[in-house]
């Protein structure tokens, strides 16, 4: 009976934790705007570049280079996980070769797959630099 209960509990509790979140982001995005929020955004963010002496006016190059590291960066940070994982179970191994071979085995593709961000970066650097160069001149 009570493991009824608290499993009534929690899914009434997660039910209202899931409709909050669903709902509180419309009720928030419905405030009247004559712009949409992306181009008050921007109107925002041209102020405070204008405030501060910074251009905001981006070209092409230098938006997708600006993407291109933010999804470098991701993929780093995700590889850093995985290499945590890795000694994570190295270290609970306890003597188990098994589990000593799998943590190696990821330890090595964490690190294959760190060259292969580093090489894509430094790629895509020199490309768009060049094109940055070839475009200004």
């Amino acid at each position: 009976m009570i493991n009824k209960t608290m499993n009534l509990r929690l899914k009434s509790t997660y039910f209202a934790a899931v409709a909050t979140a669903l709902i509180l982001p419309s009720m928030v995005l419905a405030a009247p705007s004559s712009n949409s929020p992306f181009q008050d955004a921007q109107t925002m963010v041209n102020d405070v570049g204008q405030k501060a002496n910074i251009s905001t006016q981006q070209d092409l190059p230098t938006i997708v280079g600006s993407i291109i590291n933010v999804l470098l960066g991701f993929l780093g940070l995700l590889l850093l996980v995985y290499m945590l994982y890795a000694g994570f179970l190295w270290m609970t191994a306890g003597g188990d070769t098994k589990k000593v071979d799998t943590a190696t085995a990821i330890i090595r593709n964490s690190i294959i797959g760190l060259l292969i961000i580093v090489a894509a970066f430094a790629i895509s650097n020199f490309v768009l630099g060049s094109l940055i160069n070839v475009t200004q001149t």
